[in-house]
């Protein structure tokens, strides 16, 4: 006879789990307690939603299934934004959580809360567990639904009576579960492939625009394999940055609303648009009928329901990415190379490229380039959310999937520092790097005390401009500057990190960069790098492919 918690351990490990982030609770204790000798390594964080954050993290970088664990009621509820998070970019996850005991659901016991109902709209599935003969079963499809066909995370909701009962039910928890209505497609229809070759074929100025669904199918090769075969220039989504290497002649780097000004004049005049796991949302495309306006429209996705949802498809192809992908380069025979469109667009990259003030400042492009040229193509990056994240998009060279973890869909201030976590925890081998703001940092700063109870030896390095940079940026350009509660009062982030034990130096002189990231990077631990950035930097460009700038964020000209 076993308990559900352990039950819950051995399949975690059966699962293939290699670490737990989470935060203890009254009524995860029997987790706990059989945790506490199970020889399963768990994280303790000192926030519920940077246990979910650490556990995005670490699929993304790893691309296994991350897993987390928080008790009942306001824990399980912490946990609802990484949930969406993760939702949002189709990551692999499985949060489980307590819940009060059977006999007490839906009485507004003690530190209940209806998680599954809360999470219904965020996970591709969610369980709540009343009978621990059933929890073999339910953790094997939780794995399964969380990993297959487009990923997403699962929630288990596991009453505290659940994990106390014993059963003597032997299921195997490793096997492969058949869910009757779930059959993702992961083979593209012959004639549609076929009609997708004749079409990109027959293009004059095709391009490629890859999406994050490229990463989740570990589709790079492939990607690169097309792109080649043909010189089809590529441009990629923020989730999708890395998928190609971004010093590759044919990359075009990010587009839409903070992309390459090449990149979004590529997507105007092409006449044939190659959309690979990616999902037309509005911060590529703007107004969705001025996205593309002259293409034909070849759309690949696992998600049938992600094909015509915002544009407008000639061919769709449902299915996964890396095996769509080699269908098609198996019927492609023409030597075509687009010599006339290539020519036009490396026009445009030498007429605008990306540029900033050389001014003898110390602007965060300059800190990001400095960071690129002493990393290696294997580190990961990670960012939060805001300026600091587009800068990194912009002026890193990811040239490897998988060396860069962001907030893409819901754009989740404070989640690169536990996410980097996650990450390093994944790599241990790897440096890691979580590029933040100094608003972003402080909404999960309490997790300098994960890092150093543990040694993660993650560096942090803050651009620090005492700004909400990004709602700062758009009072300045449509608000006519009245910054309206989004300035910041300086904090002395060094003081900060030494109160938890943890190294770190400000820089406000741009000849002191250079060596202050190789001094963190020789440090053994965590690091903390507080740049102090030009205060009014900003992100450009900020006009997308389909619509001007006050059309995307509900603004209005100066």
């Amino acid at each position: 006879m076993k308990t559900g918690a352990k039950i819950l351990i051995e399949g975690l490990l059966k699962q293939g789990t290699k670490t737990l982030f989470g935060y203890p609770g009254g009524v995860v204790l029997p987790i706990y307690d059989e945790l506490f000798d199970s020889g399963l390594p768990h994280i303790l964080v000192r926030h519920e939603q940077a246990a979910a954050h650490a556990a995005d993290g670490y699929a993304r970088a790893s691309g296994n299934v991350g897993v987390c664990l928080a008790t009942s009621g306001p824990g399980a509820c912490n946990l609802v934004t990484g949930i969406a998070t993760a939702y949002m970019d189709s990551i692999p996850l499985v949060a489980i959580t307590g819940q009060v005991p059977t006999s007490l659901l839906g009485n507004d016991a003690f530190q209940e809360s209806d998680i599954t109902g809360i999470t219904l709209p965020i996970t591709k599935h969610n369980f709540l567990v009343k009978d621990v003969k059933d929890l073999p079963k339910v953790i094997t499809e939780a794995f399964f639904l969380a990993k297959t066909g487009r990923p997403g995370p699962v929630l288990i909701d596991l009453p505290k009576d659940v994990c106390t009962a014993e059963s003597d039910v032997e299921t195997d928890i490793g096997s492969e579960p058949v869910l009757r209505g779930y059959k993702p497609t992961y083979k593209g229809h012959t004639r549609q492939i076929e009609r997708a070759v004749s079409t990109i074929i027959s293009s004059e100025r095709p391009v490629i625009y890859a999406g994050g669904g490229v990463i989740a199918s570990n589709a790079s090769a492939e990607l690169i394999s097309l792109a080649e075969k043909l010189m089809i220039p590529v441009t990629t989504t923020l989730m999708a940055l890395g998928a190609i290497p971004g010093d590759h002649p044919l990359n075009l780097g990010m587009l839409g609303m903070h992309g390459t000004e090449y990149a979004n004049y590529a997507i105007t005049e092409c006449d044939c648009l190659i959309a690979i796991g990616a999902r037309f949302d509005d911060r590529v495309t703007g107004k969705v009928d001025a996205f593309a306006p002259h293409a034909s429209v070849i759309h690949i996705d696992i998600d049938p329901a992600e094909i015509g949802k915002n544009k407008k498809v000639d061919i769709p192809i449902v299915g996964d990415v890396k095996t769509v992908l080699t269908q098609i380069l198996d019927r492609l025979n023409s030597e075509k190379k687009y010599e006339n469109w290539n020519a036009r667009i490396r026009q445009w990259k030498e007429k605008h490229p990306l540029i900033y003030d050389n001014d003898g400042k110390l602007h965060p492009q300059f800190v990001i380039q400095t960071l690129n040229s002493l990393l290696s193509a294997d580190d990961i990056i990670v960012s939060e959310v805001g300026q600091n994240q587009m800068w990194t998009a912009q002026y890193y060279c990811f040239k490897k999937p998988r060396t860069w973890v962001t907030s893409g869909g819901l754009g989740t201030m404070g989640y690169g520092f536990p996410a980097s976590v996650g990450a390093q925890v994944a790599f241990p081998g790897r440096r890691v790097f979580d590029i933040a703001g100094d608003g972003s940092i402080q909404m999960n700063i309490q997790e300098l005390g994960t890092v150093s109870q543990y040694n993660i030896p993650v560096k942090i390095a803050i651009l620090n401009n005492r700004f909400l940079g990004m709602v700062r940026q758009w009072q300045e350009l449509f608000y006519n500057r009245r910054y309206s509660y989004t300035e910041l009062p300086p904090v002395d982030f060094v003081k900060v990190a030494n109160a938890y034990g943890i190294e770190g130096i400000r820089v406000d002189d741009p000849s002191c960069v250079k060596q202050a990231i190789k001094d963190s990077i020789a440090h053994e631990g965590p690091f903390v790098l507080d740049f102090r950035i030009e205060r009014e930097e900003n992100v450009f460009p900020m006009v997308p492919a389909g619509a001007a700038i006050n059309e995307m964020i509900g603004g209005r000209p100066k």
